[in-house]
């Protein structure tokens, strides 16, 4: 079942660019020990990082309706050193 989600935005990725990304975003890896929050949907997060990207806007500007900009902000620093940026860039961009 898929978690709850709010409404989309008009500019939020839609279900066919996700299908393309979704396969590029690795999974959170959990806690050996079960500690710690659940991690946010890595949709959402993507959503936040690229309305910050569109925009220019800084961090702390990211709208409710996306994760919290420090989550966004960690995942964006993650995924670029990891490289994952770069692919999601790419395909966004093909």
């Amino acid at each position: 079942m898929r978690p709850w989600m709010p409404p989309r935005h008009h500019r939020d990725l839609t279900d066919a660019q996700w299908a393309i990304l979704d396969t590029l975003i690795p999974e959170p890896t959990l806690r050996r020990d079960g500690r710690g929050r659940p991690w946010k949907d890595r949709r959402a997060v993507l959503n936040g990082i690229l309305w910050v990207l569109r925009t220019g806007a800084p961090w702390a500007d990211v709208p409710d309706r996306y994760p919290s900009y420090q989550t966004c902000h960690r995942r964006f620093q993650q995924w670029v050193c990891a490289g994952v940026m770069k692919g999601i860039l790419e395909a966004l961009g093909s």
